[in-house]
């Protein structure tokens, strides 16, 4: 064989070896990236498993549930009672929380339980082998209110001020760890300059109970911000289905929160809300001007309607920049299933009773009808 045949095949296996050198190098990249992304978001599921694991099995629940742990139980043992008992969610996510913060010595004996406790009362009933005791606050935080009326509500009864609670929530920071720590929930929507208070329409109302001493303020924003959570999560379909951000879908429920009391009113008025956003008209409801004036009044006068507020929706013709208050599940439910309508105008009369029209000329009848 010459000299240039051999350096040929010389180069050609030079060549060859280099291309299968190439090719291992990519399978092995893409294994180690496929891996990579395995773990990550393996990562990304086992962190919001466990945070959902140690929340409470149903934070609304009234129910107690007699349970009874044996003489010499291990941990192991009494978490498996528990979440066969509907205490807790995970039994293996209980005693690794359990040994991470080193909580033993857990007391055998006769217990009452509600699946609406949080995981640390649980432990703290079980070290102390008492069955569990009255809340020593019981909050009740109606709809429609301001989280201004909710921190007033608190201080009035809870071991803080109206001022330090507002202080805080009013915190970019500790809003900052917020969002990422109820993205369901909770985005960058809320960090807008032009929003008095970023948490307001999201602390839900409900009853809430502590039985800790000092509860934080803290504590009482998770609680309220989980039940937003739970309420709000099944309708985040119907609420892209109406081309709705959860921010802008909590907005208009706010506005039907207080323009309706009943679910059927409710839903006719955010029938006739769309409508107007549909034909570009302010929605020029009263209550955002009463929230972008910051007073409660028995009646809005025509001076009040010129404030210029990204709030007042006779100054905008959008949606308030912002939700006004927090609002009934009813009011969420209005808002992602509106009844259908051609109404654009309607007015509340001395009784109560909600008045709708198609047109500005029957509008004004029934104003000079129930009004003038």
């Amino acid at each position: 064989m010459s000299k240039k045949k051999m350096s040929g095949n010389y180069k050609e296996n030079l060549l060859k070896r280099s291309e299968d050198a190439k090719m291992v190098r990519k399978i092995a990249a893409i294994i180690i990236i496929s891996l990579l992304l395995i773990f990550i978001v393996g990562s990304i599921s086992a962190y919001f498993y466990i945070k959902s694991a140690l929340q409470p099995v149903d934070p609304d629940s009234n129910k107690d549930v007699a349970i009874e742990i044996p003489m010499g139980s291990s941990t192991s043992e009494i978490a498996a009672i528990l979440e066969e008992n509907g205490i807790i969610k995970d039994d293996i996510v209980f005693r690794v929380y359990t040994k991470i913060n080193n909580e033993t010595e857990f007391q055998a004996g006769k217990y009452t339980f509600s699946p609406s406790m949080e995981i640390d009362n649980i432990i703290q009933a079980l070290h102390n082998g008492k069955v569990r005791e009255d809340p020593l606050y019981t909050i009740t935080i109606p709809e429609g209110k301001s989280i201004d009326e909710i921190a007033e509500i608190y201080a009035n009864k809870m071991p803080f001020s109206k001022k330090d609670f507002l202080k805080k929530v009013n915190n970019r920071d500790y809003i900052e760890a917020l969002i990422d720590s109820y993205p369901e929930i909770l985005t960058d929507d809320i960090l807008n300059p032009e929003i008095r208070t970023p948490l307001e329409g999201y602390l839900f109302a409900a009853t809430y109970r502590f039985y800790n001493e000092k509860p934080s303020i803290e504590a009482v924003v998770s609680r309220m911000l989980k039940k937003t959570v739970s309420v709000v999560t099944p309708y985040l379909d119907e609420i892209s289905a109406q081309d709705l951000s959860v921010h802008e879908a909590l907005t208009m429920a706010s506005i039907i929160e207080n323009e309706a009391s009943s679910e059927k009113q409710r839903k006719k008025i955010a029938g006739l809300f769309y409508n107007r956003l549909d034909e570009e008209m302010p929605l020029q409801t009263d209550p955002t001007v009463l929230y972008a004036l910051g007073q409660h009044k028995d009646k809005v006068s025509h001076k009040d309607l010129e404030v210029e507020s990204p709030y007042n929706t006779y100054h905008i013709n959008s949606l308030p920049v912002g939700p006004i208050s927090n609002f009934a599940k009813s009011s969420l439910k209005a808002t992602v299933d509106p009844k259908e309508s051609d109404y654009l105008y309607f007015l509340h009369d001395e009784e109560g009773n909600i008045h709708f029209s198609e047109t500005n000329k029957a509008h004004n009848k029934l104003k000079k009808k129930y009004i003038d």
